[in-house]
Order: structure tokens, then sequence, then C-alpha cells
């Protein structure tokens, strides 16, 4: 995962480029011939200062290796930004940045 976040105007642009195949259910089904081999980020989360400041729940409908941009108030150069995201299997990344 590639986070990049900087602090204007007291507002934090965060820009996220999550790795992942994000393979849908129709994808599945003609590689594996079995729907339930669809796997796709289904959550991603992020937080600052234990303060959730962006979550979303997501489909399929993702293109692979999505990108998430968020802005935020309440947060200054220097503090931690930690984005985590699961998908459809369980399998988690949890990535931090420091705001700049």
């Amino acid at each position: 995962m590639k986070i990049k976040s900087k602090l204007k105007d007291g507002v934090v642009e965060t820009k996220v480029m999550a790795s992942h195949e994000m393979t849908t259910y129709d994808i599945a089904e003609k590689k594996t011939g079995n729907r339930e081999d669809a796997n796709f980020i289904t959550h991603i989360t992020a937080t600052i200062n234990g303060k959730v400041v962006y979550e979303a729940s997501t489909s399929q409908f993702l293109s692979k290796n999505p990108i998430f941009k968020f802005s935020f108030k309440g947060a200054k150069a220097g503090d931690v930004l930690n984005v985590s995201w699961v998908d459809r299997k369980g399998n988690k990344e949890d990535e931090k940045e420091t705001i700049k």
C-alpha cells in the first residue's frame, strides 16, 4: 500500500493506493469455475490518534490496485495516519504514514 498525506490550510489531503488483484465473482468463475474464489477489498479504514477519519465498505466493482482519496481536519504535521483494509478472504494490510 502506498500512502501520501499532506497538510494544507488545516486540511489533510490523503491518497492511498491499495495493492490488490480485486478478483470479481465473474472473473473467479471464468478462471477456476468457482465464484467463491472471488477476492476483493471489502472494508478500508483510516485512523489518526485512535480517531476514525475515513471508513468505507467496498465491493467487487473497484479496479485492480484501487486508489482512495479523502480529506479531513483535526490533524497536524507529524501525526501518524494508520490505514488498513481487509478483503473477502480475511487478509489484512496495515500501513502507517506521517503527515507532512
